[in-house]
């Protein structure tokens, strides 16, 4: 694993060390997942651009009439 360094101000750190604590969790681990959820959001975007597209002869924007929309 690999070490990284980053500066905050100490308020915030001692806040989230509680919010940690609170988790049951250290600080370090409670960083490691949020890094591992902010590192994986680029993933979900490229889920939802290939759904989009594989989506795409869906026509958006017509509108029902009441009859319609009242159709069981």
């Amino acid at each position: 694993m690999k070490k990284i360094i980053f500066r905050a101000d100490e308020e915030i750190i001692e806040k989230a060390k509680l919010v940690a604590r609170d988790q049951g969790k250290t600080l370090n681990t409670a960083f490691r997942e949020w890094l591992a959820e902010f590192a994986g959001r680029s993933g979900s975007a490229k889920k939802a651009e290939r759904l989009m597209r594989r989506l795409g002869h869906v026509k958006a924007g017509h509108r029902f009439t009441r009859d319609e929309m009242n159709e069981s």
